[in-house]
């Protein structure tokens, strides 16, 4: 009885080394799986550096726009500022015409070869086609003159430099333009300087 114990503790101590050793040989495994973690642990770390990397693309590319923006934009307010420096040209352009018509209207009234009367009717239709020549230039502008004779008078668009007394326009009229008023578009450039009629 004895013996038969004894042998039941040796094999209990045998299958306890079997045990043992299957436990080491699971060993391995756990390795494995403890290197599988690792693994895993490294793709975080791969991701986060591509993340840096597509922030660093992202960056650089926010910053070349903000460049050009910035170039577009002075490029803009040079462009402003020439439209403003130069902004009376066609204007101006369609004066030099005038100009010219005014150039050949005294040469032709200094002129030697012909008469003084037939000199001075050249003069005077020269001067009245450049006059007709600049009036459509201001047209074409959106400038136009403000009638004034025989109208009521407008302290708005019109300057009183005095009153007449008259038999044919009725007091507070315009008698006579001093000088005509001019609007452009629909803003007074000049008032006209007129005469008033004080009635009869």
């Amino acid at each position: 009885m004895y013996m038969e114990e004894r042998v039941s503790e040796k094999k209990s101590k045998e299958e306890i080394l079997e045990d043992v050793e299957s436990i080491g040989d699971d060993l391995p495994e756990v390795e494995a799986a403890e290197s599988d973690k690792e693994e895993v642990a490294v793709e975080p770390v791969d991701e986060l550096e591509t993340t840096k990397e597509e922030l660093v693309a992202q960056k650089d590319q926010v910053m070349r726009i903000a460049a050009e923006f910035e170039n577009y934009k002075k490029r803009m307010m040079r462009e402003k500022s020439n439209a403003l420096k130069y902004a009376g040209e066609p204007i101006l352009r369609d004066m030099l015409p005038t100009v010219d018509n005014l150039e050949r209207a005294i040469a032709q009234g200094e002129s030697k070869d012909v008469e003084s009367e037939q000199a001075l009717a050249s003069l005077l239709e020269g001067v009245q086609l450049t006059l007709k020549s600049l009036l459509t230039s201001l047209e074409k502008f959106e400038v136009t003159t403000i009638g004034s004779v025989g109208e009521p008078f407008d302290p708005v668009t019109q300057e009183a430099l005095t009153m007449e007394a008259s038999d044919t326009v009725p007091a507070n009229h315009v008698l006579s333009e001093f000088e005509k008023g001019y609007q452009y578009k629909d803003r007074l450039l000049r008032a006209a300087k007129v005469i008033v009629s004080s009635g009869a």
